[in-house]
């Protein structure tokens, strides 16, 4: 999907088209006012802001400015002060993400789900996808690409862009080089001219270190990676990454589209404002640290799951993470078994230095419905209202 979150606020705020907005910095409600002249929506700027938050997505208009996901609303400011900033709207994101993938599925139904904006679909046994049409071998695959297109446009109003290839590292690529609203076909043929002069970070899975470490060897492009002796990425790399490095730079690729895995895990966490206290400040932690629960507790009950193993992780104004972890008696999915284990987990960890983020994470996960006999209440006796559990409580582990 093009630029997802951002293309979503637009159906909401169509005088937008056109402007650099950001998303990012908080969650709903803002804006609610609106201009004087009654009609538009009176948005904040980008300029205003202050805090710690970082943009999760932006409008090409404003990343023409330079301004990406994953970089500081602070930092942004400074690059494009009049940029318009809206919050985050993930109800309304994960309803558009649901109205795509259905309306793909009419389409192709082999699909696999790679989050909230982006799939892998096997065209492999759609009728007429290796159809010749008016001369052209790939007219009947591109037909289909435009169906797909046209199915998300009519059932969202939003625009993405295809990817069509022989697998799925080529269409990871393909997707992005003609966004927005491109349809791609690229062939092994044509990967010379397409995709050797492209950086060789544009790779998925080739990461900010394993970019430094190929650029000291002088390899800046794919196709300067294509190009280096397989004995020189081993040596650098190891034989299983230098291998996939070397076979990458070919577009060679043979994993298979999965319609279903099962998840390891299911999380929440959040990045405060500004540094939290763990002494100061653990009024306004034990609601956080709850309402991270009851979200955990949503999503896995929302997803038919339940868990076994409880882990919470902290990480420290100076960037430390720490995590630590509890296995349960018995798997569940409910809030206050959730929280209450968790803050076992935070008894165990260092809370001598103010806090950037907290999370909870619940991992060996199982299908169920979670029904299941409270394992602590038989050893502690009644859950307390898990509102008013103590987990920032220093008197205890005085």
């Amino acid at each position: 999907m093009d630029a997802f979150y951002a293309s979503v606020e637009l159906l909401r705020y169509p005088d937008l088209q056109g402007l650099p907005v950001v998303i990012g910095g908080g969650r709903r409600p803002q804006p609610s006012a609106q201009a004087e002249d009654g009609r538009a929506h009176a948005h904040a700027r980008l300029r205003d802001y202050a805090g710690r938050g970082v943009i999760t997505t932006a409008t090409y208009a404003a990343r023409a400015l330079g301004v990406h996901s994953g970089m500081g609303l602070m930092k942004a400011a400074a690059l494009a002060p009049d940029a318009i900033l809206l919050p985050l709207d993930f109800d309304a994101y994960r309803r558009h993400s649901r109205l795509f993938k259905a309306a793909v599925a009419e389409v192709a139904p082999v699909i696999e789900d790679r989050g909230i904006d982006e799939i892998y679909i096997d065209l492999s046994d759609v009728p007429g996808a290796r159809d010749t049409v008016g001369g052209d071998p790939l007219g009947g695959v591109r037909a289909i690409g435009q169906r797909l297109k046209q199915a998300v446009k009519d059932a969202t109003g939003l625009t993405c862009s295809v990817g069509i290839t022989p697998n799925k590292l080529l269409s990871k690529l393909s997707s992005d080089l003609d966004k927005p609203d491109g349809l791609t076909l690229l062939m092994p043929a044509d990967i010379p001219v397409r995709l050797w002069p492209l950086p060789a970070a544009r790779i998925n899975g080739i990461g900010p270190k394993a970019n430094e470490r190929l650029a000291a060897l002088g390899i800046h492009t794919i196709g300067e990676l294509a190009a280096a002796p397989l004995d020189q990425l081993i040596a650098e790399f190891g034989s299983n990454q230098g291998h996939w490095l070397h076979e990458a730079a070919h577009g060679r690729d043979d994993r298979p589209v999965v319609t279903w895995r099962e998840p390891k895990s299911i999380s929440r966490e959040t990045t405060f404002e500004r540094d939290l206290h763990p002494r100061d400040d653990r009024a306004s932690l034990g609601p956080i640290f709850t309402r991270l629960c009851e979200q955990l507790a949503s999503d896995l009950e929302r997803k038919g799951y339940v868990g076994r193993s409880i882990g919470v992780k902290l990480r420290y104004d100076d960037f430390r993470i720490v995590t630590r972890s509890i296995t349960l008696p018995q798997a569940t999915r409910d809030a206050a078994d959730i929280r209450r284990w968790a803050g076992r987990c935070l008894k165990t960890v260092p809370l001598d230095r103010r806090l950037r983020l907290i999370g909870v994470k619940m991992a060996s996960l199982a299908v169920g419905d979670g029904h299941t006999t409270d394992a602590t209440s038989s050893a502690e006796g009644p859950l307390a209202p898990h509102g008013s559990l103590p987990l920032f409580d220093f008197t205890e582990s005085a």
